[in-house]
């Protein structure tokens, strides 16, 4: 308790800097050795050693906050009056316009009591040594007149006695001038005045006291005397008005004593209108100064580490991004997207622009929950990691291609100077592909009575089927896309031509038949590391029960990380989709009955203009809106210089 950090106020006055400065400087008395309405004294002589910590870094705060600093002290000077300081304040501070129109006019300074003397009998706490710990500006001090008051730095009047008693001799005597704080800690300190002068001076205090007391108690009383007489006569002018009005109106009748009557409430309305008035000024003027005194209240000089601004997950960015699409509202125009963009401190935004911070999130988080959103529908895919991807520019790329230009020629010795020495003369041309960036999109619809609370728990469920969709028809058109106006990629399965590997529908495809295919693809299939094959999933299971197909826990480290992985046949990996036309429908709509594939990867180059994206419109007609998912991409082979690059295993005697 003797550590608290008490309190002091007085006013200030303003005064400009020259006209090459455009700061301004305060001065005035920040403690004063008056006695304040509880009896305690701070004398001038605590400063010279109380002042020598603060001296070091004389900075001046507001409303006693350490990370609020406004100015600097200047000068300096104690008196028989107290403290006097001069301090320049900082045009950079948010209280420098209040300040200078005169809106903040009171200092505050915050300090530690290490010695005192309180006399319980007289009623004063004397302040013999102290530690002043900073100085503020405030707009509401303790003390109505400036002056400083400690019991304002408790919570209540009983807590102010129980600090002042640490002070307070064990023994009441006359001498009595040994503290509680010096006989708890058994040091002895030397004060500058003599035990007589101490007394003098304490019995000064306790006369000055008594008499500020005995003459505000004399004060009060001749105010609610005053009050009193002021409302007795006013009650009976009111009396008088009533009865005068009645006696002159006697004759009237029935009517006129009810205009006196309406007359007379109506007075009393308009009072009661007036207090009611006064009463709700009062209440929002200490609505607004309600922050500043929790502020002063809450002030116990401690350095508290923040928050960084930045503390929302990316799954709260998404929500917010896919919200303000989904219902055509900016960033901060929901409840939930205001909520976010506060927590990462947008809304700490200013300066001339008028959004402030807000506009960052908006296009940032677009951007990461886009990329986000690619990257999981790539993670869903089976097809597309296994080839090597292009970025395009445009949706229809022309790319230059070195292609098998045949073989060089073996020269005899005989040749040897003439013009065969240098082989069979060949004409080197360079082959062009087009590589093409198809659209593929998905749509959500989203009804306008649709409240955002139930919008938030339907976004995931829709997100999720939006990339799956997304993923799926990707996965989709790689393998078996017919390459048409409404199938327009052309999958790896439709550039087998020789559909040499069948099997029964009903019979079971095994290890030969996938090795088969590997057969069939010729000098592309010499080296089965540079080989994939992908299979339905009746043909997964139909190699999970052939004892000569190593599964993955049997590849061991042969093992690659590719999506889908089931196991390795000869050293080429074996990855299952879910994306093959059943048997039911592998020969519906145009589609050939594939059930596994196998070819070289390196054969083939996927296209990509622009990742994915998420677009909203108004159906205004439907009263809805619609979320749209689309991203381009292509698919094409490279050349068939080398024989078939693609081989196919296709059903028979399909039912």
């Amino acid at each position: 308790m003797k550590d608290k950090v008490l309190h002091l106020n007085s006013a200030f006055s303003v005064k400009a800097a020259d006209s090459t400065d455009s700061s301004i400087y305060i001065e005035g008395y920040a403690s004063t050795v008056d006695v304040d309405r509880h009896g305690d004294v701070v004398p001038s002589s605590v400063w010279d050693k109380g002042m020598q910590n603060y001296l070091k870094n004389p900075v001046i705060l507001a409303y006693h906050d350490h990370n609020n600093p406004i100015g600097r002290m200047t000068e300096h000077k104690t008196d028989s009056k107290g403290l006097w300081i001069k301090a320049r304040i900082s045009t950079a501070a948010k209280q420098f316009q209040l300040i200078k129109d005169g809106v903040l006019t009171a200092f505050s300074i915050g300090f530690r009591v290490l010695d005192a003397e309180y006399n319980s009998a007289a009623e004063v706490f004397l302040i013999k040594d102290l530690e002043l710990v900073e100085i503020s500006v405030v707009s509401v001090p303790a003390n109505q007149n400036t002056l400083f008051d400690l019991s304002k730095a408790f919570d209540n009047a009983e807590e102010y006695k129980r600090y002042k008693e640490q002070f307070a001799p064990q023994s009441q005597s006359a001498k009595g001038l040994e503290s509680a704080t010096e006989a708890d800690r058994n040091v002895t300190k030397e004060w500058n005045m003599n035990p007589e002068e101490i007394k003098q001076m304490l019995a000064q205090a306790a006369r000055e006291a008594a008499e500020q007391a005995t003459k505000a108690l004399e004060a009060r009383q001749q105010a609610e005397a005053t009050a009193k007489a002021q409302e007795a006569a006013r009650q009976a002018e009111i009396d008088s008005r009533v009865k005068a009005a009645v006696e002159a109106h006697v004759q009237v009748g029935q009517s006129g004593a009810e205009k006196l009557l309406a007359e007379v409430e109506k007075r009393f309305e308009s009072e009661r209108a007036a207090q009611k008035s006064a009463l709700e000024g009062l209440e929002a003027a200490l609505k607004e100064k309600a922050d500043e005194l929790k502020a002063i209240q809450a002030s116990k000089m401690a350095f508290g580490d923040k928050k960084g601004s930045d503390a929302t997950t990316y799954q709260e960015r998404e929500m917010a991004v896919l919200l303000s699409k989904v219902t055509g509202k900016g960033l901060t125009g929901t409840k939930f997207g205001k909520t976010v963009v506060e927590k990462a401190g947008g809304h700490l935004g200013g300066g001339s622009n008028t959004t402030g911070l807000i506009e960052a999130p908006a296009s940032l988080w677009e951007t990461e929950v886009s990329t986000n959103m690619e990257n999981e529908v790539r993670r869903r895919l089976v097809m597309a990691p296994l080839f090597r991807n292009v970025a395009m520019q445009t949706n229809v790329m022309r790319m230059p291609l070195n292609p098998e230009a045949g073989k060089a020629t073996w020269v005899q010795n005989s040749e040897f100077g003439l013009d065969a020495s240098s082989g069979a003369a060949q004409t080197h041309t360079l082959k062009e592909i087009t590589l093409n960036a198809y659209k593929v999109a998905t749509r959500e619809y989203m009804a306008y009575e649709e409240e955002e609370d139930s919008i938030l728990v339907l976004l995931p469920v829709v997100r999720d089927a939006m990339i799956r969709r997304v993923a799926r028809a990707v996965d989709a058109a790689m393998i078996n896309g017919q390459g048409t106006a409404a199938d327009p990629v052309k999958g790896v399965a439709m550039y087998d031509a020789s559909s040499a590997v069948t099997v029964d529908s009903t019979a079971a495809v095994s290890v030969a038949n996938m090795r088969a295919l590997r057969k069939d693809l010729g000098a592309w299939g010499l080296d089965p590391s540079e080989l994939v094959y992908v299979v339905n999933t009746e043909v997964y299971y139909n190699l999970l029960d052939d004892t000569n197909f190593l599964t993955v826990d049997k590849v061991g480290d042969r093992a690659t990380l590719l999506s889908g992985q089931i196991g390795a046949i000869g050293n080429t990996p074996v990855i299952v989709s879910g994306e093959f036309p059943t048997i039911a429908e592998s020969t519906a709509g145009g589609h050939t009955n594939v059930a596994a594939i196998c070819f070289a990867p390196a054969n083939f180059i996927v296209g990509n203009q622009r990742g994915l994206r998420v677009d909203t419109q108004e159906l205004v007609e439907k009263q809805s809106r619609v979320l749209v998912a689309s991203l381009r991409t292509g698919l094409t082979q490279l050349t068939t210089n080398l024989g078939p690059a693609v081989s196919t295993l296709r059903y028979v005697n399909v039912p």
